[in-house]
């Protein structure tokens, strides 16, 4: 009887909030309207919510569950891929489905949320104080609301079912996830290293710390057993505009977990291993920019295309990054530039 009311009492609720929801939309011609906050179809299996986040880690603690928030938006080609091919594949539904309740956000949109703290937000403006850069972003919080693992960006299927055991079996407080998805994500790859002639040569001194740099600093995290590493360097360093970019910045490869040491941006001796620990990076591979004094700028850690991978490497060259917090806006404001002189825009 319990579980019926309780059942009853979550319908009653994902009623009122999908009516609330189209009270809300603006009139509009038959072809624009949607009913959906989301271009990108949301799987029907995530929950509608009130968006108090207090309760909704309450409730999915109660099914002996944990909370999964996605940040998304229209027209995202990475969120595409998170909702059709990983979400595609039945058995990272169905884990998904039996660790987690799933919440999604729409990062331009302007339903009211309450975060764990008790702020009450629109969706954007929460997105912005998390500082949600890439899409899809996700949060997995913990049975407290603490984030338990962070994903900035989308992450292939074989990695992102790794990133759900981690969190689903509790790993956070045991193992770092570098480790864990070291172990786990095991991938066909080339099992090299490969070489670019905007490298830096070894012995790595990026201390920035006495003397500032003449221009910001690149570090690159890969392993050898990595396809998106492998596709790094044959499709985004094959790019004429990402070569040229590059040459604005020293640019430094370390192996995540390699022995090889050198002198960091902040003047400290370390393996690249303890370097890439001290930063906290998991996923390869990552780039992460400082500033000229050696300080973080910016980074990426996540699956990148060709276009999303220039984007980057101009936000910082630039020093757009300086004037213009977000990062989605500076790719959207660069895509239209580039469609307005007649060039062709390849998101994936």
């Amino acid at each position: 009887m319990m579980d019926d009311r309780r059942h009853s009492g979550r319908a009653l609720r994902a009623l009122l909030v999908t009516l609330l929801a189209l009270a809300s939309q603006p009139a509009a011609s038959a072809e624009a309207f949607s009913p959906s906050p989301h271009a990108i179809d949301i799987p029907p299996w995530f929950r509608e919510s009130f968006l108090d986040f207090r309760e909704d880690v309450r409730e999915a603690a109660r099914e002996n569950k944990r909370l999964l928030v996605y940040f998304g938006q229209d027209g995202c080609p990475y969120c595409r891929e998170l909702m059709r091919v990983n979400f595609g594949d039945k058995a990272i539904a169905d884990k998904t489905r039996r660790h987690f309740n799933a919440i999604a956000i729409n990062i331009w949109g302007d339903r009211e949320t309450t975060w764990i703290d008790g702020k009450v937000l629109g969706e954007k403006a929460l997105a912005a104080r998390l500082k949600v850069q890439f899409t899809p972003t996700l949060l997995f919080l913990d049975e407290k609301g603490g984030i338990a693992l962070r994903v900035n960006g989308y992450y292939p299927p074989h990695r992102f079912d790794a990133a759900l055991d981690y969190v689903a079996g509790k790993h956070e407080s045991k193992t770092p996830f570098a480790e864990f998805l070291k172990r786990q994500a095991r991938e066909p790859a080339s099992g090299r290293l490969h070489d670019q002639p905007f490298f830096l040569k070894p012995p790595l001194d990026l201390d920035r710390s006495r003397r500032p740099g003449s221009r910001p600093l690149a570090v690159l995290f890969e392993q050898r057993h990595c396809a998106a590493c492998d596709e790094l360097h044959r499709q985004g360093f094959a790019s004429p505009e990402a070569q040229a970019l590059a040459t604005r910045f020293d640019v430094a490869r370390l192996e995540l977990f390699g022995s090889e040491r050198l002198v960091t941006p902040r003047g400290k001796t370390l393996t690249a291993g303890q370097f890439g620990r001290e930063l906290k990076v998991a996923y390869t591979p990552t780039l992460v920019f400082f500033d000229e004094n050696g300080m973080e700028s910016f980074r990426v850690e996540a699956y990148l295309r060709p276009f999303h991978l220039v984007s980057s490497l101009d936000y910082v060259a630039s020093g757009a990054y300086r004037s213009e917090p977000s990062f989605q806006r500076f790719i959207q404001g660069r895509a239209e530039r580039i469609r307005s002189g007649g060039g062709r825009v390849e998101l994936w």
